[in-house]
C-alpha cells in the first residue's frame, strides 16, 4: 500500500543544542487512525510541526503522496489544504471576530471563487453542528466550542489528513464523546487522522496503530495490542496500561477470558465477552 504521508531519517534540533527528533522514519496510509503517545519532551509536537510544514528539518524530509515536500509559500498553503492541524490550544488557532470569518478564513486565503469559499465555509460549520453560531466571537465560547470551531476552520479546507495534538486536553467527558463522534465521521469518510494524545486509554479503544516517541526516537509502532502488552517499552516511555487492558489481563490470567479472543476495547464489548 502507498503511503499518504511519510518522513525519513527526520531529524531537527532546537537552538543547535537539544535535540527534538532523532532519524524518526515513519509512514501513514489512507484511512489510518493512528494514536501519537510519549511524555512531555518526547517529540510529539515537534513531529507534528514537521508533517504539515510549521518546521523544516535540519535533516531527512517529509513526502507527501510520494513527492519530497517544498517549503515555498505556495508549496506549503498547497501541502496544508491536504495536510490539517488542530492545534491543542484552540486560542492559539483562532484569531477571527466572529465564528462565521474564523471558519472561512482558510478557504478566504486560498483565494477560492467566493462561491466555493461561502460552500466550505457553511459545510464546515454544519458538520461541526455550529449553526447559529456563525456571528458570535469565538473568543467567548466554551472550551468545547472553541475546540470545534477550530476543527471546522480546518475541515473548510477540505483535508485528507488531519493532525490533532492532545484534542481531548482540558475537555469535559461530553465534549469529548462529541468529539469522538465527530472522529468516528472523519474516519468513516476516509480520511486519515493522526493524533497525539496522553490518554492511554483514548488511544487503545479508538487506533488502529500506535507510534510511541521517546527521547526524540521512534520507539514503536505497532497495534494498540502490541504496544501495551510490551511492559519494558511502557516504563521506558512513562506510559501505564490502559484500566480496561489490565482488567482483562486480569480475567485472562484467571481463566475468566480468552485471550485468542482478543482483548475488549470498551465495557460493552467486555460484557459481550464475559
Amino acid at each position: 500500500m502507498k503511503a499518504v504521508l511519510e518522513t525519513w531519517d527526520l531529524c531537527y534540533t532546537y537552538n543547535g543544542e537539544t535535540l527534538a527528533l532523532n532519524h524518526v522514519t515513519v509512514a501513514f496510509y489512507k484511512g489510518e487512525r493512528v494514536a501519537v503517545l510519549g511524555n512531555n519532551g518526547a517529540g510529539k509536537s515537534t513531529f507534528f510541526s514537521m508533517l504539515n510544514g510549521l518546521r523544516k528539518p535540519d535533516s531527512g524530509g517529509v513526502k507527501y503522496n510520494g513527492a519530497p515536500i517544498g517549503y515555498s509559500r505556495k508549496e506549503l498553503i498547497g501541502l496544508r489544504q491536504k495536510v490539517g492541524e488542530v492545534f491543542q490550544e484552540a486560542d492559539r488557532q483562532i484569531i477571527a471576530a466572529t465564528v462565521e470569518a474564523e471558519v472561512s478564513f482558510g478557504p478566504m486565503n486560498l483565494k477560492l471563487p467566493r462561491e466555493e469559499a461561502v460552500r466550505r465555509t457553511s459545510g464546515a460549520i454544519r458538520y461541526m453542528n455550529l449553526d447559529g453560531y456563525e456571528r458570535r466571537s469565538p473568543h467567548c465560547l466554551s472550551g468545547g466550542e472553541k475546540k470545534r470551531v477550530s476543527i471546522a476552520g480546518v475541515i473548510a479546507m477540505e483535508p485528507e489528513i488531519l493532525l490533532f495534538d492532545e484534542p481531548t486536553a482540558s475537555l469535559d467527558p461530553y465534549h469529548i464523546a462529541q468529539l469522538e463522534e465527530t472522529l468516528e465521521r472523519m474516519h468513516r469518510e476516509g480520511r486519515t487522522l493522526v493524533i497525539s494524545t496522553h490518554d492511554v486509554e483514548f488511544a487503545y479503544r479508538w487506533a488502529d496503530r500506535v507510534l510511541v516517541f521517546h527521547q526524540g526516537r521512534l520507539a514503536a509502532d505497532g497495534t494498540p495490542e502490541q504496544v501495551f502488552s510490551n511492559q519494558e517499552l511502557l516504563k521506558q516511555a512513562c506510559l501505564k496500561q490502559p484500566v480496561l487492558w489490565q482488567a482483562a489481563a486480569l480475567l485472562a490470567e484467571r481463566g475468566l477470558l480468552a485471550p485468542e479472543k482478543g482483548f475488549p476495547k470498551t465495557v460493552k464489548e467486555l460484557s459481550r465477552l464475559l
